[in-house]
């Protein structure tokens, strides 16, 4: 089916009183098996890829939006559940516009190292941008603090419930993602989440609102925070790190046929050891956001 349309996916969870998962893909086989996951529970999905990571200067190789934007809207039209596609946290409002341009409906100007009021205005630009083609933009306010280190989660800034109102009002955002104790990359163990602080700011905004760091939440605050309004939620961290473990697992067994580890499809297939881990993965968690059985 067609991509649908991030108003009627986010109208429909908040009046069913469950949550959307945007389980990330980085590649073919990570973006199936999220599909793949979707479609046995019979779940709304969105899919998607990371903006910061594909848009940084650093990457050895230029990537061509196009075609991560072509691969979501053919997932898309494929499966059997209905699916929105996010352009997600890029810091470059360039390709951020150009994601609106070339087939995403959803996408998201992230750049927590700007001044506010910069901040603000840009993301009133793109919101313009975008609505003008019929794509919805999600913004985050607050900072998330990272746990790419694997100890101590470092920086991040909570959402600020007031400010959170003048934002949304001043910007016309879809979604907003907000920082209330959930953290970016925790590699391991749950952090609890700010449920007064969330409350505060449902009290406020009349919009979507959104956990990033998805990985990091237990059971029990991710659905007392869908209680409170939270209409999606995102994950990656946990996704690649099983991903990882079971192409390593495939790669140890010796096999002299590279046909056989790239391709072919049969058991001993890195790419098929990749597509089912993250569809297994997903179905860890899927079921939590109270989404599954709602296509």
């Amino acid at each position: 089916m067609p991509l649908e349309s991030i108003a009627s996916l986010m109208c429909r969870a908040r009046e069913g009183g469950y949550a959307l998962g945007y389980f990330e893909s980085w590649n073919l086989e990570s973006l199936q098996g999220v599909i793949d996951a979707a479609e046995s529970t019979r779940a709304p999905i969105i899919v998607g890829f990371n903006g910061d990571f594909l848009s940084r200067p650093g990457r050895q190789a230029t990537e061509r939006l196009e075609w991560y934007a072509a691969l979501g809207r053919a997932a898309a039209a494929s499966a059997a559940v209905p699916c929105g596609l996010i352009f997600n946290e890029c810091p470059d409002d360039r390709w951020v516009r150009r994601a609106a341009e070339v087939g995403f409906n959803l996408i998201m100007p992230a750049d927590p190292a700007a001044p506010h009021d910069d901040y603000v205005r840009r993301v009133q630009d793109i919101v313009r941008h975008a609505h003008a083609m019929g794509v919805a933009v999600e913004a985050e306010l607050g900072e998330l603090p990272c746990g790419a280190g694997g100890g101590e989660a470092a920086g991040g800034a909570m959402t600020d419930p007031e400010a959170a109102a003048r934002f949304v009002t001043a910007t016309g955002v879809d979604l907003l993602a907000v920082s209330v104790g959930n953290v970016h990359i925790k590699l391991r163990g749950e952090q609890p989440l700010d449920l007064r602080r969330l409350e505060e700011i449902r009290r406020r905004v009349d919009i979507p609102l959104v956990l990033h760091g998805g990985t990091g939440i237990g059971l029990a605050s991710l659905r007392q925070a869908i209680g409170l309004g939270v209409a999606k939620v995102n994950y990656g961290t946990y996704l690649k790190q099983r991903y990882l473990a079971a192409v390593r697992a495939a790669l140890a067994v010796p096999e002299p046929n590279p046909h056989e580890l790239l391709g072919l499809g049969g058991p001993r297939d890195v790419m098929v050891a990749g597509r089912r881990a993250v569809r297994d993965a997903v179905l860890e968690r899927i079921e939590n956001l109270g989404c599954c059985g709602r296509a």
